[in-house]
């Protein structure tokens, strides 16, 4: 059963007559006004809170902008800076010692790290101890495939060359290695992927335990020259100095010289890099140590061997806590060539040794060069020489 409305009601009256058609109801408090002025303020109502509501809007993207933008780049307050003391690691040496970094760097503290190998130096970086490191080229190759690419970037050369396996004297060939000790400066470092795939190529098994047809026992390099000297190590795959030291003053010979198993005896020994997280956030800092850098290389090409000798010994002796007989100096640097030029091209066949070796696994490298800061700095010197990243990375 439908319910009938009730009928409107005029207020002030009392009965339920109602309301005449065409006319405005009068609530109580009302006054009456035209509808077309009514539906013109309602109108403005909308129109006003419409234009309140896109400001908000137009301020909550401004603030999600805001708060979504990345943190702007400044110079570091500090550069925490490793480096090996080796004669491989000369341009590290001598912008340290000469003050090239320093200067360079500006306000920018800079903090030094010595270590005797790359392995040591990555876990460093990697746990932030250090922001960049002088280092040879495999472990961090090791580093950039292990963090698929987010870890490292390297970012500049210096040096090739100067790295040789020495033996006892009595050891004549390959084919005398066989159940022999030898050294290397650490598991996974540069000398240690070289030895290790030097030797698979000639038929012999390692393993990164010490076992196999061959043994290599990853020493320190100080200790190795001890234990060689005391007839404990038959060999050692070494960087300079101390390949020249083992030859020079514990009676070692050449056995294999790393430059004769590369295309034109071109190959690098070490090379810069930088934390990746650090590079984003400081890239004025980067450039700055890349001058600083560029400086020392420089230096160490153009100045006379004597002072470069004398400035060298003394970098060793602060770093590496001795100072080196002069003819140990001479022999190094004969073998090493000083350069801001990573070779890249010679970074494929590298990945390949340390799978060879069994210290890294195969991968994609290609993004592990950042050579654009280098460049900038490159081309803007006399020479404007620039280098390539040969398609693995930024150049």
């Amino acid at each position: 059963m439908s319910s009938t409305p009730e009928p409107e009601t005029k207020s002030g009256t009392s009965g339920t007559k109602p309301a005449t058609p065409g006319t405005t109801r009068i609530v109580a408090g009302e006054t009456a006004k035209p509808k077309r002025k009514r539906t013109l303020e309602i109108s403005l109502a909308v129109g006003l809170a419409l234009l309140i509501g896109a400001g908000a809007a137009v301020a909550s993207v401004n603030r999600t902008s805001e708060s979504a933008a990345p943190a702007a780049v400044t110079p570091a307050t500090e550069l925490k800076l490793g480096y090996f003391g080796n004669i491989t690691h000369a341009p590290a040496l001598v912008g340290v010692s000469q003050g090239q970094l320093a200067k360079n760097l500006g306000g920018t503290k800079l903090s030094t790290q010595v270590f005797n190998a790359g392995p040591a130096a990555i876990e460093a970086l990697n746990a932030g101890a250090i922001d960049a490191t002088y280092i040879g080229p495999n472990p961090a190759i090791n580093s950039y495939v292990k963090s698929k690419g987010e870890s490292i970037s390297i970012i500049a050369g210096a040096a090739a060359g100067g790295a040789q396996l020495v033996v006892k004297p009595e050891i004549a060939s390959a084919a005398d290695l066989a159940g022999k000790k030898l050294a290397t400066p650490q598991l996974g470092g540069t000398q240690d992927v070289a030895l290790r795939a030097w030797l698979g190529a000639q038929g012999y098994r390692t393993t990164t335990d010490g076992g196999g047809d061959v043994a290599i026992n990853p020493t320190e390099n100080a200790q190795t020259l001890k234990l060689f000297q005391d007839g404990k190590l038959d060999g050692a795959w070494l960087p300079e100095p101390w390949a020249s030291r083992l030859v020079l003053q514990a009676g070692a010979k050449v056995l294999v010289d790393e430059k004769d198993l590369w295309e034109k005896g071109e190959f690098i020994t070490t090379v810069l890099i930088v934390n990746k997280k650090f590079a984003a956030a400081h890239p004025d800092t980067v450039k700055a140590l890349l001058k600083g850098h560029t400086e020392s290389v420089d230096w160490l090409n153009e100045a006379p061997a004597a002072e470069k000798s004398t400035v060298l010994n003394a970098a060793l002796k602060e770093s590496a806590g001795a100072a080196l007989p002069d003819d140990v100096i001479e022999r190094s640097l004969q073998n090493i060539t000083f350069t801001a030029d990573p070779l890249a091209g010679t970074y494929r066949k590298l990945l390949q040794d340390g799978v060879d070796a069994g210290t890294t696994t195969q991968a994609d490298i290609n993004g592990i060069f950042d050579l654009t800061a280098l460049n900038s700095v490159l081309g803007a010197s006399p020479a404007g020489t620039k280098v390539s990243a040969q398609g693995l990375g930024q150049d």
